[in-house]
């Protein structure tokens, strides 16, 4: 771990800026001979990065003809008058509504709230704009294989501006070009370490049906740059990472090196014992090693859904039902859990349920079986089979709101399938439904939103408490109303009902140090004489219905003299990970005030 000074911190950015500028594109892929060779050509004239532009420019004209601007725009009405007509029945004071619907430079592939309030947004460059094709550089080798990053800031509206551009380092990666790019970092893994900087673990070196890189960084939304780590044993596409109770982050699952069909069974953990677990902002991992686990975790199928509950253990819950597994991260070993009673479940959620004032004791499963649409808890080592939502649905995405209800977004009949089959834009209305789920465990269908959106959404909460929906580069590329100016995504908001229930309760201070477990402590608050309950949510970062970062916790409150407010933290870092968490007022009616951050710290 190394302390870096602000100025090594920029110093290192400019860098990576220049060798940006300064990449040639390698040999053209199979299939891309004379457009590489016109590239080629143009880049010894102009220069890469001119090159690079005119070609996208060529591409984006070529696909303009095969799938025309006018049915993006006629689709993109559609889906608007649909939503209307949908949503007109529904009151926002039971139901909430969407609300905002602006363009994106990024589809959103991978998301993470960042304490400072600003959304970090990452995935691939597009290789086509045509949705009826795969629009990702999967298979591709070469620079055209890329990854990109954007910083969303809410502060700032809506509007381009808002958005800012945070380029992941170039790399060479080992695909036999060694030609630099932005990393290609997109169907990665990821977590939160405890001084609010995201791991990222994995990517596709490209090629063989999209093959595992071995990448490791941290994003510092401090700095809002990005820092290489050394590589991890193996390569891993499509691999889960959790944030344990030492604030260190196991790594699992993910295909390897040799490609697609060769999931590795390779458990490891970052940073590698003997390194320092970064705790204060300024603590960046640079060059930092991961270690491999003596346990291994020979997940069949990718992305299992990882969590790391109250009694400190992590665990596996794999798409297979007969692969669920609890690993002991001390003692590195891996032990049985019952079958799941549901068979294989493909993209679907999977959220830790609010117990409280302890951290999260069970595991709710939801989605990934379209003829399926039972939800399955994991509770003291059983599995019960608990209420249905309306229907069957995969790759969907289930948030913890602040209330502790839970609400599903996004959704699909299967991968890139809306009901009408594979690479098909048109989509059943009832995939664009929200489902709310109540304090007692009931499920009911709420307002539906702009976009069908099934594979690669997300959705995060917001701390003011508004939810952000994304991703899904089919549908927004399908929708897009201008599809040459580079704003690729589309971001929808939507507003849960407690915020149409009268005045929220304020949050005027919180302390500024790190906290404590099981310390007393105090806020302040103008309107302290409403406040009922104080909560903790953890931020959310999120791919492919992937959400390991989730938890909801209950503080208790030790009194209330005028405006502040006594409050305790939680008993132990395995009731909740240290780390930073957005913190809650609600009122007797469930209004939430906007948050503030705390960070939860060692002991």
């Amino acid at each position: 771990m190394r302390r870096l000074p602000r100025s090594v911190v920029s110093s290192a950015a400019a860098i990576v800026s220049a060798l940006v500028l300064a990449a040639t594109p390698a040999a053209a892929t199979p299939g891309h001979d004379a457009e590489g060779a016109t590239e080629a050509a143009e880049a010894a004239t102009v220069g890469a990065d001119h090159a690079r532009a005119h070609a996208e420019l060529r591409r984006a004209a070529k696909d303009a003809g095969e799938y025309p601007q006018a049915r993006r725009i006629g689709s993109l009405a559609s889906l608007a008058a649909s939503q209307r007509e949908a949503n007109s029945a529904f009151d926002p004071a039971l139901s909430g509504r969407f609300t905002d619907y602006f363009p994106a430079p990024d589809f959103g592939v991978h998301v993470a709230q960042l304490p400072t309030g600003k959304v970090l947004l990452f995935s691939f460059s597009r290789v086509e704009t045509d949705p009826t094709k795969e629009t990702g550089p999967t298979n591709r080798i070469g620079p055209a294989n890329a990854g990109r990053a954007y910083l969303w800031d809410p502060a700032k509206g809506t509007g381009a501006r808002a958005f800012k551009k945070v380029t992941p380092p170039v790399v060479l990666m080992p695909d036999g070009t060694h030609a630099p790019r932005p990393a290609p970092f997109f169907c990665a893994g990821h977590s939160f370490l405890p001084n609010g900087m995201l791991g990222v673990f994995g990517g596709n070196t490209g090629g063989k049906g999209g093959s595992g890189a071995k990448l490791s960084f941290v994003f510092d939304p401090w700095t809002e740059g990005w820092y290489r780590n050394r590589d991890m044993a193996v390569g891993r596409w499509y691999p889960s990472v959790v944030t344990g109770a030492d604030g260190r982050q196991i790594i699992m699952s993910g295909q390897s090196e040799r490609g697609t069909g060769t999931p590795t069974p390779v458990v490891e953990r970052f940073p590698a014992l003997g390194q320092p677990v970064p705790w204060r902002p300024f603590d960046i991992p640079l060059d930092i090693s991961s270690q491999r686990l003596r346990s291994d975790a020979p997940f069949r199928n990718d992305y299992p859904h990882l969590f790391s509950l109250r009694d400190g253990m992590v665990y596996g819950l794999g798409r297979d039902a007969d692969q669920q597994w609890l690993f002991d991260p001390r003692a590195q070993t891996r032990t049985d859990l019952p079958r799941r009673p549901a068979d294989f479940r493909g993209y679907g959620s999977a959220v830790p349920l609010p117990a409280g004032f302890r951290g999260p004791d069970s595991v709710l499963v939801l989605g990934g079986d379209p003829l399926d649409p039972n939800t399955y808890r994991l509770s003291g080592g059983a599995w019960t089979t608990q209420e249905p939502r309306a229907f069957g649905r995969t790759q969907d995405d289930t948030l913890i709101l602040p209330d502790g209800t839970l609400l599903t977004v996004n959704g699909a009949k299967d991968t890139r399938d809306y009901g009408f089959g594979p690479f098909n834009p048109k989509a059943d209305l009832k995939f664009r439904r929200t489902e709310l789920r109540d304090a007692d465990g009931r499920w009911r269908l709420g307002p539906a939103q702009r976009l069908p959106r099934g594979y690669h959404s997300n959705a995060l909460v917001l701390p003011d408490g508004r939810v952000m929906v994304t991703g899904d580069e089919l549908q927004q590329i399908a929708n897009d109303p201008d599809i040459k100016d580079g704003m690729d995504g589309s971001i929808e908001i939507y507003e849960p009902s407690y915020l149409h229930r009268g005045a929220r309760p304020s949050l005027d201070r919180v302390p500024a140090g790190e906290l404590a477990h099981d310390a007393e402590f105090s806020v302040e608050s103008s309107t302290a004489a409403d406040v009922r309950r104080a909560v903790l949510l953890a931020p959310t970062t999120v791919t492919h219905a992937v959400n390991t970062s989730q938890r909801h916790l209950e503080l208790r409150t030790t009194g209330v003299r005028g405006r502040t407010i006594g409050l305790r933290a939680p008993a132990t870092s395995a009731d909740a990970p240290p780390g930073y968490y957005m913190l809650f007022l609600l009122d007797g009616k469930g209004v939430p005030s906007a948050a503030r951050w705390v960070k939860l710290g060692r002991r």
